[in-house]
């Protein structure tokens, strides 16, 4: 797979190219999912700068923060442990349009967030690097994700399908919820992902 997806002259201490991969969507389009790198940090500084309202607001969950050099280095350099992150990219183009990615929180739970471009949405991207990133997390040691997010926003509830054990509590117009991973599904759902590969 790694022949597939060129990669940077360096790559940063323990990437796991293993994450790397060319995902078939729904609609035919294809995205090539990869971990994060430093060098992503200035495309996602462009991708928040161009990102409408809506998206802001359901990512961020309010006003975007300000892209600085310094928040741009937090977002796209990370441990593969404690921190991860995938980026999709557009193969004709390299545009990226999403990125998702946990962080620990607590022994054992990691915080989730996905964010996608508009005109990817409704093609299975977001579950997809959700059911990645659970693969990495449960390989990495946690047992459990957490989403803060607003209630009505019904694509992040149904993305959290991945336990079969949850709690979900919603207050203000915001949701909480905690879903202890299930090794069997999610490693079903990865094996359906590694099915439509090309």
């Amino acid at each position: 797979m790694s022949d597939q997806l060129p990669h940077p002259v360096e790559t940063p201490s323990g990437y796991p190219a293993e994450f790397e991969r060319d995902l078939p969507l729904r609609d035919g389009r294809h995205v090539l999912i990869r971990p994060i790198r430093p060098a992503d940090g200035l495309d996602i500084g462009a991708a928040i700068a161009a990102a409408d309202e809506t998206t802001l607001r359901m990512r961020f969950m309010g006003g975007p923060p300000r892209p600085t050099p310094a928040l741009l280095a937090h977002l796209s350099t990370v441990d593969y442990k404690t921190r991860f992150a995938l980026v999709a990219r557009e193969p004709a183009n390299g545009h990226l349009v999403a990125v998702a990615r946990y962080e620990r929180l607590a022994e054992g739970v990691a915080e989730v967030a996905v964010t996608v471009c508009p005109h990817w949405r409704r093609v299975g991207l977001a579950t997809a690097m959700v059911e990645i990133l659970a693969k990495a997390a449960l390989d990495r040691g946690f047992s459990s994700f957490h989403a803060s997010y607003f209630a009505d926003n019904r694509p992040v509830s149904i993305l959290l399908n991945l336990g079969g054990s949850g709690v979900r509590e919603i207050s203000q117009g915001i949701a909480e919820c905690a879903i202890a991973l299930d090794r069997t599904l999610v490693s079903a759902a990865v094996d359906a992902l590694n099915d439509r590969r090309p």
